[in-house]
């Protein structure tokens, strides 16, 4: 199987910093991309950064310049840096991975953490 542990979150005042982290771990030979998503009270989940195996970056246009993005390949581990942060960001946030694996009995593809609350206070 494919394991996704995020760990991170937690309260913080606006303006405030925290740094999310997401390690995979499991029957893995490639990760093709990791990305965060995030799902606030009776909306939708949405993407707010990703990171493909290459390197290259994109962000939701809401946290560009506030948030980074980057991984460590030799962990398997995603990290979101979030800076400047607003009330509206708000959350639970949610690691995505999209893999190849070795064995026939894993299913290859996206795979989810179980995600990690981020409360930003006014």
């Amino acid at each position: 199987q494919v394991q996704l542990v995020e760990s991170g979150g937690g309260w913080v005042q606006a303006g405030g910093s925290l740094r999310l982290s997401c390690a995979a771990s499991g029957s893995i030979f490639k990760i093709n991309a990791m990305g965060w998503y995030r799902q606030a009270p009776g909306k939708q989940r949405e993407l707010v950064a990703g990171i493909t195996g290459a390197g290259s970056t994109n962000y939701a246009d809401s946290v560009k310049g506030r948030f980074t993005i980057s991984k460590d390949n030799a962990k398997d581990t995603v990290y979101l840096q979030m800076n400047s942060l607003k009330p509206e960001d708000t959350a639970v946030y949610y690691c995505n991975a999209d893999v190849q694996v070795y064995s026939p009995y894993v299913r290859a593809g996206s795979y989810w953490g179980q995600g990690t609350q981020v409360t930003v206070s006014s």
